[in-house]
This record gives structure tokens, sequence and C-alpha cells, in this order.
């Protein structure tokens, strides 16, 4: 009896809130040998659920979604998949975005701007065990000009203030005084060098902390 080496299917979860790039990420995949996509994802909660499920050898994930932001879509990769290699696609091009992700040892960073055979090379790098940062990723995150180091709370509060909420509505969602947030604000205008809300919309939009604000 004949008998051949057949190779096992890798399996895949695309987690993106745009269908059309769900599709496009799907194609390029589909040129692959042997992949098998398990789930689209249209939001991080059903990421989540997802990699719980079927554990899978990649997931291509977005930075900014509905429900639950990438970067906590991956802590979750890391704990219930460990296994599992995990790509960033983002349209933002924020360095301290990008570095954040790379902090977090992720596999592979690319722009939504990359050519289909950068993807795909990428896709084919990353399944193999290797790393891929694009070229237009790496030249960002080598870009001199400093982000400014906040704090996790100083991070939860600017992004709230930038969304339009108050003081005493940020108090409330995050359990601190009105005081306390004052505090925060007075620390983030003197560390980002702003005088205005509007700025601090701008650094928030720029880093990539709206989530109301999305780049394909």
């Amino acid at each position: 009896m004949e008998t051949r080496n057949k190779q096992k299917n890798k399996t895949v979860i695309i987690a993106d809130d745009h269908a059309i790039v769900r599709r496009g990420v799907s194609q390029i995949l589909s040129t692959i040998a042997n992949i098998n996509i398990v789930c689209e994802a249209e939001n991080g909660l059903v990421a989540i659920s997802a990699l719980k499920q079927f554990k899978p050898d990649l997931l291509v994930v977005d930075a900014a979604m509905p429900l639950a932001k990438g970067i906590e879509v991956l802590t979750e990769c890391r704990r219930w998949s460990p296994q599992t290699r995990i790509i960033l696609l983002t349209g933002f091009t924020s360095a301290g975005l990008l570095a954040q992700w790379l902090n977090a040892d992720v596999d592979g960073i690319l722009l939504k701007s990359c050519s289909p055979e950068d993807m795909k090379k990428a896709f084919v790098i990353v399944l193999n065990g290797g790393k891929f940062i694009s070229l237009a990723a790496q030249a960002l995150l080598s870009e001199t000009h400093t982000v400014a180091e906040l704090t996790p709370r100083e991070t939860e509060v600017l992004s709230l203030i930038a969304s339009g909420h108050q003081n005493l509505s940020i108090a409330q969602r995050l359990g601190i005084s009105k005081r306390t947030v004052e505090k925060h604000r007075s620390s983030l205008m003197l560390k980002l060098d702003v005088t205005s809300v509007a700025e601090l919309m701008t650094y928030a939009l720029r880093e990539g902390l709206l989530d109301e604000y999305k780049q394909l």
C-alpha cells in the first residue's frame, strides 16, 4: 500500500471590523497551500471567543476594533492559545502604537498599505515560525521623535477626554474622584506640551487611542 505524507492544514482567524479587509486577507491566504480559515471575527469579543474555541496556528488582527481592542485580543490569545502566531495588520501609522505591539512580542507587523506580495510573504514566514516586520513599519519604529510616556491610567483618561467625556463622567467611569481626573488632565497637558482638548484629540488619534476613529 502506498502512503503519502499529507501536510496538516494551518488554521487561521482573521479579526477586523471591516468586511472588505477580511475578504482581502482571506483571498491572499487562499493562495497559500494547506490554509483553513476557521473564523472571520468582526469585533474583539468574537475574536477572543474564536481563539478559545479553535486555538489557531495564526491570528491576523487589527489594532482598533469594537468591544475589545487588538492589544486586548493579543493578551487573551497569549492566555488561551499561547502557541498561536500573531500578526498585527493595521492602518495606524503611530510609532508608539507599533512599539506597544512590538514590546508585546507580536510575531508580525503589517500596514494595510502593504502589497499583497508582502502580505503573503509575511503569512508564510510567520506560519513557519519566523518574524516579519514590514519595511514601512520598521521605518515608523525607527523615527527619532520621542513618544510621551504615559501611565496606563493617563492613557485611559486621555482616551476618554478626547472622546468628549467631561471630568465627572470620566471619574464615574474609572471609579476615581473628579479631583484625581483633574490632576491627570494637568499631567497630560504638561507631558504632551498641549493647551487644548483639540490638541489632546490629535495626539490620541495619532497614537491609536480613539476607537471611534479607525483607519483602513
